[in-house]
């Protein structure tokens, strides 16, 4: 048994969390606010008066330090705990770190007439609402995380049992907590043939497999993974499509239905789909529609995919009115990725997907100096995967888990993951989804994102310089204004995210702060061309 580390802003509820928590798991409970108090005899107030915020950062590290070498517990950390350098690194170390999520408005409402006793709460709203944006992309390199907003303490205790039950005592998944349907993202280089016994751990009834990949990716990884499989006694019946946007059809969906039927499926069996973001949106519709719904297994296969697009259950076909427009949320049983498949992809694809790496590093700016020293390497014609590209795969999957976990439906937060995505998917619709790739698309539009937030008074002017300077170095276009032609500024009113004459845009303030945005489509227009 691992320690568990209960990690949030203030008022998101760790003190009640974790005695719940700790008598559901029959493990001891501790609040390292408390350990500090008793130790130095005098309340956390009092501490930040007398010490100032640094000498209590430093007893506080002390006293996490003493925990974390002593039995397995459940211990509620401070709010703060997980910023300071090298404590959240340590914590992960140690045991399995949660974040409980809280919006700042229910955290301030919990808090009430309080605030007195929580000093970084005394402060202006403006001073409160940054240091929540800059702590929330720091809580979210967790392990889990969980929503506690309208849940009570059973409630949440109960739903962190879940994502803990899904890390099975790896230290190499993080979890994407959905209660019930929660699943482990596990990140393990050189663990492919390994998928059988994950498939037999996860899904334990499961004795026949529809394995879904396409014709670029099933020579090289398919019969491996079909001796693999049917080795661990299980019935394969494979499928390969065309490799491309052009198999996210409703013939091709057809198709691969009908195939899955023939070869002998049934409500207890389960698609494993294997490739890109193409095998992932149509294989994960597949399984979403086939009698009403099988469980599916997401085996990333390039750095977009891993990242990104496997990770959260949208799936879905494209229509000729726009990219995506058929589909539905399911989420995987699990994700198993092996960055080492990453050796063998094309390095156009390769490089196409750095566009998704840079936004995650815009969505947590602790990610960007890592972005930008692996970008000459991303772009090289050759790339042997190595533990630094391995971290950055894992950190921007833990995220996608993460925002997931608080916000499954994109009701608000998940919606950040479009950043660059509204002017993106325009090029690539316009394109016909052929001469341009999608992470390529992305690239262009997240310097579209930086144009316009510049011209709204929201980041400096030169973000938009910055982001294409890294994007070079993966050797990626950057001529976005090439690209502003009248049709794409037309697909844009097709965008899934426009509501009326409106479209939800997602705007940078600077790496690690990003915002949602109503903006009317004849402003944007306007505010991407240039002068």
């Amino acid at each position: 048994m691992r320690s568990i580390f209960l990690i949030g802003f203030m008022a998101s509820g760790k003190s009640e969390v974790s005695r719940v928590l700790a008598k559901r798991l029959n493990m001891p409970c501790v609040d390292l606010d408390s350990v500090i108090e008793d130790e130095a005899g005098k309340t956390i107030a009092t501490l930040f008066e007398e010490d100032g915020e640094q000498g209590f950062r430093l007893r506080e590290r002390s006293a996490l330090e003493a925990l974390c070498d002593g039995e397995a517990q459940v211990i509620a950390t401070g709010g703060g705990t997980p910023c300071q350098p090298g404590l959240l690194e340590m914590m992960t170390e140690a045991g399995h770190v949660v974040h409980l999520a809280t919006e700042l408005s229910t955290a301030l409402a919990r808090v009430g007439a309080n605030r007195a006793s929580r000093p970084l709460l005394a402060k202006p709203a403006s001073e409160i609402e940054a240091l929540y944006r800059s702590r929330a992309p720091i809580y979210r390199r967790a392990n889990i995380t969980v929503s506690t907003d309208e849940k009570t303490p059973e409630e949440v205790s109960r739903d962190v049992e879940y994502g803990l039950n899904c890390l099975k005592n790896s230290s190499n998944a993080d979890v994407v907590a959905l209660r019930e349907r929660s699943y482990p993202v596990v990140t393990n280089c050189g663990d492919l043939e390994k998928l059988a016994a994950a498939i037999s751990e996860y899904l334990p009834k499961t004795r026949c497999l529809g394995l879904v990949s396409d014709d670029n990716v099933m020579p090289l990884y398919g019969a491996r993974l079909v001796t693999a499989l049917e080795a661990a006694g299980y019935q394969v019946v494979p499928a390969t499509v065309a490799a491309g946007e052009g198999s996210k059809t409703l013939d091709v969906f057809g198709t691969v239905v009908d195939t899955m039927i023939a070869g002998g499926l049934d409500r207890s069996s389960a698609i494993v789909a294997v490739g890109g973001g193409v095998v992932g949106d149509l294989a994960g519709f597949v399984a979403s529609s086939l009698y009403r719904g099988v469980p599916v297994v997401q085996v990333p296969t390039t750095l977009l995919a891993m990242t990104d697009s496997a990770i959260g259950g949208k799936t879905g076909i494209n229509s000729k009115h726009g990219k995506n427009l058929l589909g539905a949320f399911w989420q995987p049983a699990f994700v198993w990725t092996d960055p080492e498949t990453l050796n063998t992809l094309p390095p156009r694809e390769r490089r196409a997907a750095f566009g998704e790496l840079v936004k995650y590093a815009l969505l947590d700016g602790g990610l960007w100096d890592l972005v930008e020293s692996l970008a000459p390497k991303v772009g090289a014609d050759v790339l042997n995967v190595d533990e630094e590209l391995t971290r950055l795969v894992r950190a921007c999957a833990n995220m996608k888990a993460a925002i997931v976990s608080e916000d499954e439906r994109e009701r608000g937060l998940r919606a950040t993951l479009n950043l660059g995505h509204t002017v993106g998917h325009a090029i690539e619709s316009s394109a016909d989804y052929g001469t341009i790739l999608h992470g390529e698309a992305v690239a262009l539009g997240l310097l579209a994102a930086c144009r316009v937030s510049h011209r709204l008074g929201l980041c400096d002017a030169g973000l938009e310089a910055k982001v294409a300077a890294v994007l070079t170095a993966a050797r990626l276009d950057t001529d976005l204004d090439s690209w502003l032609r009248t049709d794409v500024l037309e697909r844009m009113g097709v965008d899934k995210k426009r509501t009326g004459s409106t479209v939800r845009f997602i705007t940078v303030t600077q790496p690690g702060d990003v915002r949602l945005c109503d903006i009317e489509l004849s402003k944007l227009t306007g505010l991407l061309q240039t002068d």
